[in-house]
């Protein structure tokens, strides 16, 4: 008898990603098409269901292995009934995600977070296996995150557990205004828009640094200057080093992970980051909230989200 094979779905305002999944959370086949944002919902919605039949007759099994279809969308959801409430960067306000896709796909439907299933996806088939407890932090244009105990995603009351970017850690006297409307946020300082940010103005303000005032500069380029020795660039980098650092302090003493699992882009600084990065945590941690915590990078990258939104059935 074949194995169980659950779908996995990471929608994005450009291309709609697909991962079948078998019950190990190991990736079996990936699949990529256009989302055509611009035709609208329906159009998007159809899209998906018809990735996923693609996806798995590809791997050459029948949709009757099929257990279940599990979708991961960047917005403010409603989880329990399938309903994206408001997605900024997709047309799919106020679309029945659920209601749309389970006449056409014969198959139970599950929906959420896109930060959430990524951080499954790691919980489940990449850096945080044979864990049950861990914390998932995602450092690009913002600083996303997800929350695993006892091995499933952790919604909170408004499904909105796990915000870490919006952890209010950077002092007044430093803080600036996050794109949430709040002060201080994590996202501020530590995310890939925050590092450019913050170099931008070290060069506007005339520091003596190799890094130039251009509209392409890119997080990479920073940490790179910062490796090579300049100062400035390097204070930045211990600057979003050090918050998050602290936040993950914060977080430990009330969650209590076995480890904390570091993706996105800013994350392939390396251990010249996560050394920082520890060595910040072990500092404000007390002793018993920090004993035998691990903190290291994500594994599977691009494909986070679609194992984790396959994982849905098994550990959302």
């Amino acid at each position: 008898m074949s194995e169980k094979l659950y779908v996995g779905v990471d929608v994005g305002g450009t291309t709609i990603k697909v991962g079948v999944c078998n019950p190990e959370g190991a990736l079996l086949h990936t699949y990529e098409g256009p989302t055509e944002n611009e035709k609208g919902a329906e159009r998007i919605m159809e899209n998906i269901a018809a990735y996923a039949q693609l996806s798995v007759s590809q791997l050459s099994r029948s949709w009757d292995e099929v257990e279940g279809v599990g979708v991961g969308i960047a917005g403010f959801l409603d989880i329990p009934n399938g309903i994206v409430v408001l997605a900024p960067n997709l047309n799919l306000n106020n679309a029945s995600v659920k209601d749309f896709l389970i006449p056409r796909l014969g198959k139970p439907v599950l929906i959420n977070n896109d930060a959430n299933v990524a951080a499954l996806g790691e919980a489940w088939g990449g850096a945080g296996r044979g864990v049950s407890d861990c914390v998932c932090y995602t450092l690009g244009t913002g600083v996303g995150g997800g929350i695993i105990i006892n091995g499933r995603i952790v919604q909170g009351h408004n499904a909105a557990a796990g915000e870490l970017g919006h952890i209010s850690i950077v002092p007044d006297l430093e803080a600036i205004q996050c794109g949430c409307g709040k002060m201080g946020c994590l996202e501020t300082v530590s995310s890939a828009t925050g590092i450019i940010r913050m170099a931008k103005d070290a060069v506007a303000r005339g520091e003596n640094t190799t890094m130039s005032l251009v509209d392409n500069m890119m997080a990479k380029d920073v940490i790179d200057a910062a490796k090579a020795g300049d100062e400035v660039a390097a204070r930045i980098v211990n600057r979003a080093a050090f918050y998050l650092g602290k936040s993950m302090a914060v977080v430990a003493v009330v969650v209590n992970p076995q480890r904390f699992i570091i993706g996105g882009g800013v994350s392939k600084a390396g251990e010249y980051l996560f050394e920082q990065i520890r060595e910040v945590f072990h500092k404000y941690t007390p002793s018993g909230a920090s004993k035998g915590v691990e903190i290291v990078p994500a594994e599977l990258g691009n494909n986070a989200g679609v194992v984790g939104a396959a994982g849905l059935f098994l550990r959302g």
